[in-house]
């Protein structure tokens, strides 16, 4: 059974990964639309907490970069 740490990691995530995609999708907004969908699919691939939460914070980092850029 995974770790409690690890649980709450992935359901923060993956909420954050959801309400990206359906924003991304509502608003044709491929950053949004791609960055959800890789968001869902992190907790998969990675399974240790402080990297899942490094790997979300980054791909968050670069949603924001990106909208304050234009994209």
């Amino acid at each position: 059974m995974p770790e409690p740490s690890y649980l709450f990691v992935a359901l923060l995530a993956s909420s954050v990964g959801f309400v990206m995609l359906v924003y991304g999708k509502k608003q044709h907004r491929p950053l949004q639309l791609a960055a959800g969908i890789l968001l869902l699919v992190l907790p998969f691939l990675v399974r240790d907490p402080l990297w899942l939460g490094l790997a979300s914070a980054g791909i968050c980092t670069g949603v924001w970069g990106g909208v304050k850029a234009g994209l």
